[in-house]
Formats: structure tokens, C-alpha cells, sequence
């Protein structure tokens, strides 16, 4: 078979992987804190191989979406006026901490809400635990500052954010890390950072409330980018039967 042929099927194939890239970006272009993806292509490696009998045999051809790294730059901020709506001017991220597994993800979303938070109530000085009149450790309850998915927002020191005033502006901290490039995108908006990443720091970003950080998404340059691979993955076919008509000429021509 014509390398051709090959070359056109895989580059039809990541085509269809980048129209799914630009899909989500357009999915989410009014999701607060969305940070579009970047699908980047790299040439696949080619060359020549030894098979039997030492004939030399193709080996890779075409290219392939060898990433789609996330575009970090900042969205427009828009106000809404509840009090826990938080957007980051500048750089950095909102630290969330996951209590079931202790995992700390990191977000551009500041739609933050109050949860109610049961644990034992302890002596002003923090001491010792109270204890109610069945000498059962006292229990109070107390508000923390949250995604709304059970995850705890980060304060300023590093630590969760408990809520005395709901209204009041809590010291939500930014973090940020020396290298963004290669964060691993997790669910509901969400980025874990990994060994390039380097170590977390307090973000030089400023917390401004009652608003949230728009997508930066840009519709009319997604939607330009879903027209060139449609166009491209429409061709890559073309070649694929133009390759495969190629090949019945030839098998004819023998017989």
C-alpha cells in the first residue's frame, strides 16, 4: 500500500482530534475561569527501517497533535455582586483542598459558596476540647469557604478559609508556580500541577470580589480554527481515496 494512503488516514485522525479541542474551547466559552486548550502538531518520525532480507521499509509519516497545552492569559472580568465571587487580576490561581483525600487542585473559578462545617469545639486557647455535660466532646458549627463541590478554599497562609461574616471579603490566597506550561486539566475547572511545574508560591495576583474572571476564549478566532480542520480533515480523505484509487489502477494494470 501506497505510504500515501497511510499518511492521509492518520492526519484525517488527529484533524478529528483537534475539531474536539476547538469543540470544548466553544463549549465553554461562557464558563467562568475557562482557560482554552491549544492543540499543537509535531511531525511524526520517518525513515526507513530494516525487514527482511534487509529491505528497507517505510516507517511513520504525516504528523500528529503531539499536545493541547492551555492558554493561561487573562479573561474579562465581569461583575456580580455576590459576595463570594472572587476573580484573580494578574497571575495565579485559587487553591482548593479536597478534606476525603487531601489532594490540593488549583482553579481560575472563583464562584465560591458557604459550607457548613461540623467540628469540636476546643477552649479559646486551643488547648483542649470541650466537653458537654455527658462528657462528650462539644460540637459547633462553623463556615468554610468552598467550590461548592466539597473542596475548601485556600486562604492567604495556606490554609482553609473559615467564614465569620459572609458578606466581608475573605483573604483568599493566590498561588502560582514558576512554569504553567503542562498542568494537568481536571474536572470542574480545575489544574493539578506536576514535576515541571515546580514547587507552589504565593501568586502576585490581586483577589477582587463580587466579580469572576470571565473565559478568554475567543469565539470568532475558535470558530475560524474548527473551518481550517474541517477543510483539512476533508482533504486528508480526498488523499485517502485518491490513494486507494491509485492502488485498483495498478492491481488492474498487473492483471
Amino acid at each position: 500500500m501506497n505510504s500515501s494512503f497511510f499518511t492521509a488516514a492518520v492526519g484525517a485522525a488527529q484533524q478529528q482530534l483537534r475539531l474536539n479541542v476547538q469543540a470544548n474551547n466553544i463549549a465553554n466559552v461562557n464558563t467562568y475561569g475557562f482557560k482554552a486548550q491549544k492543540p499543537t502538531f509535531a511531525s511524526l518520525m520517518y525513515g526507513n527501517v530494516n525487514g527482511i532480507n534487509n529491505q528497507q521499509l517505510p516507517r511513520g509519516s504525516g504528523a500528529k497533535m503531539a499536545m493541547d497545552g492551555t492558554d493561561f492569559s487573562g479573561g474579562a472580568i465581569a461583575d456580580t455582586g455576590c459576595a463570594q465571587d472572587y476573580a484573580i487580576i494578574g497571575e495565579g490561581f485559587f487553591g482548593l483542598y479536597d478534606p476525603t483525600s487531601g489532594e490540593v487542585s488549583y482553579t481560575r473559578d472563583g464562584s465560591f459558596s458557604l459550607s457548613e462545617f461540623q467540628r469540636q469545639k476546643r477552649t479559646d486557647d486551643g488547648s483542649e476540647v470541650e466537653l458537654d455535660e455527658n462528657g462528650q466532646p462539644e460540637m459547633e458549627t462553623v463556615y468554610m469557604l468552598s467550590d461548592g463541590m466539597g473542596r475548601f478554599v485556600l486562604n492567604n497562609r495556606g490554609a482553609v478559609t473559615e467564614v465569620t461574616d459572609p458578606e466581608a471579603k475573605q483573604p483568599v490566597g493566590v498561588f502560582d508556580f514558576t512554569n504553567t506550561d503542562g498542568m494537568t486539566r481536571m474536572s470542574e475547572n480545575r489544574y493539578m500541577p506536576t514535576g515541571k511545574n515546580g514547587q507552589v508560591r504565593f501568586g502576585t495576583g490581586t483577589v477582587q470580589q463580587g466579580s469572576l474572571e470571565a473565559s478568554n476564549t475567543d469565539l470568532a478566532e475558535q470558530i475560524t480554527k474548527v473551518i481550517e480542520a474541517q477543510r483539512s480533515f476533508s482533504y486528508n480523505l480526498k488523499m485517502v481515496t485518491t490513494s486507494d484509487e491509485l492502488e485498483s489502477t495498478v492491481n488492474n494494470l498487473r492483471s
